[in-house]
């Protein structure tokens, strides 16, 4: 039995399996709460606010801030990891404390800002959008969702880098924060976004903001590395499912090989096989090598097979925690 449905009836476990499509509704319809109300956002704040205590300037004695980086922000990561899970537990002990009728959708409530499915496909249509306005425009669009520079990217390239942030991100901001959310509830998706929120703000591997993240980003890195291992590999096998057999699931293995991360080369590689184009990243790797050039509605059709995959991640939460009444 998952130990954040003890003590539930079992009218209650079965409710619960409606959350995650609950969620994405909600999700759909209303998009994201407002940055007072966004918990990823005070996530940010409070890993912003910590920076400037945790990495070294430049001129700090290289082996002594080296050591001391690293312990500082692992230190600094706990905690604030811990505020993150104990405000969730909390939330959802209240909200479990509920009649069924009201904890159900409330619980949706609290897990929707942890996905964010309805901002992220419209941001890579957007993408798209803008590109056929003029390059320029496409540039521009695209520059929030990588962290590569964008002046000297090629239409194509421009394409590239919407669908690859597609594929990353829908581990990232979906399948992972669900998969942790069916084993450990609330507390588990809050998490997953807080590690995954400080690889992005923390995991940089030299210099950012005129900070030095070459150790104090290690372990905020290599803790988001560990939490989505299992559902970056869960990501390319809805993707590869939503592809219909037209793709071979040991080319998505070795597609995943390519990429110096050990987790985004697997929704990557699969959305590339899947599409049957190439990806790439210049200067770091090219995923499905052999594929074609990303043309314009290549991104409207990644967007249908992260679509498809998506139901079947529902189906698949749904079918585990309808699954707990059983074992009751």
């Amino acid at each position: 039995m998952i130990w954040w449905t003890d003590g539930l009836s079992a009218q209650h476990t079965l409710l619960l399996a409606c959350v995650p499509a609950l969620a994405l509704a909600v999700d759909r319809l209303l998009g994201e709460p407002g940055a007072a109300w966004h918990p990823v956002v005070w996530m940010g704040r409070a890993l912003e606010a910590l920076a400037p205590h945790v990495a070294p300037t430049p001129g700090a004695a290289p082996q002594r801030s080296n050591a001391s980086a690293f312990t500082r922000a692992a230190l600094g990561w706990c905690v604030l990891a811990g505020v993150s899970v104990g405000l969730a537990w909390l939330l959802q002990g209240w909200v479990l404390s509920q009649p069924v009728w009201l904890a159900v959708p409330a619980l949706a409530l609290c897990l929707k800002p942890l996905l964010a499915w309805a901002m992220l496909h419209d941001e890579v249509l957007a993408v798209e959008q803008a590109l056929g306005q003029a390059l320029p425009q496409g540039r521009a669009r695209v520059a929030p969702l990588v962290s590569r520079p964008v002046q000297d990217l090629s239409a194509t390239e421009v394409r590239e880098a919407a669908i690859e942030t597609l594929a990353e991100n829908l581990n990232d901001s979906l399948v992972a924060p669900l998969f942790w959310f069916v084993l450990l509830g609330l507390p588990g998706a809050a998490l997953y976004r807080f590690a995954n929120t400080a690889d992005a703000m923390w995991g940089y591997p030299g210099m950012r903001g005129g900070r030095y993240w070459q150790w104090a980003g290690k372990w905020a890195a290599r803790a988001d590395d560990v939490l989505s291992w299992l559902p970056a590999r869960l990501t390319a096998l809805l993707l590869w499912a939503a592809a219909l057999g037209a793709v071979r699931w040991r080319d998505v293995r070795t597609q995943a090989r390519v990429t110096p991360s050990p987790n985004g080369g697997w929704p990557m590689g699969a959305m590339a096989l899947a599409l049957g184009v190439r990806l790439s990243k210049p200067g770091v790797y090219v995923l499905n090598a052999a594929g074609r050039v990303v043309l314009a509605g290549d991104a409207e059709r990644a967007l249908r097979l992260a679509a498809r995959a998506i139901a079947a991640l529902v189906m698949l939460a749904v079918v585990g925690l309808g699954a707990i009444t059983y074992f009751k």
